[in-house]
């Protein structure tokens, strides 16, 4: 798996000119899934992103993480952050999932999330989204299970 994590204000997605998700305070991700991703390394993410010490506390310093702030996330699946673009000129997503798996991690990934009290909104899996934030810092990572 690997996911962009953008510390966000505000965020939303859009499908068909309707808003299927929107949070505030917490991060916005684009979540990638590869063929051999499995429900542990969804686990294994999603820990790691409800724990990421990148919230400010009272001195300014990054020590609160998104549990701590009770931030919420909004979670869209990305498949293109597995293009490969080393070669030509057109992207190879042939390390990206397909849809069946992908769409299976993506949700164990999502769930993992809200068994650990965040509050978690998504687009809508496979479809023509545009998604809309204001990346706080900015604050921008990425996280990965291998």
């Amino acid at each position: 798996m690997r996911v962009i994590v953008q510390r966000a204000r505000d965020a939303s997605v859009t499908v068909d000119k309707k808003i299927v998700g929107q949070i505030q305070n917490g991060f916005m991700l684009l979540v990638g899934i590869t063929h051999a991703d499995t429900a542990e390394d969804a686990a294994y993410v999603a820990d790691k992103i409800a724990n990421l010490r990148v919230f400010e506390d009272e001195s300014g310093k990054m020590n609160h993480s998104l549990l701590d702030v009770q931030g919420q996330v909004l979670s869209v699946s990305q498949f293109t952050l597995y293009g490969d673009c080393r070669k030509g000129r057109r992207p190879n997503f042939m390390e990206a999932a397909k849809p069946e798996h992908a769409n299976t991690i993506y949700e164990l990934f999502n769930n993992e999330l809200r068994e650990k009290g965040v509050h978690v909104e998504t687009g809508s899996f496979g479809a023509m989204m545009d998604v809309q934030l204001v990346n706080v810092g900015p604050v921008t990572l990425i996280v990965e299970s291998k």
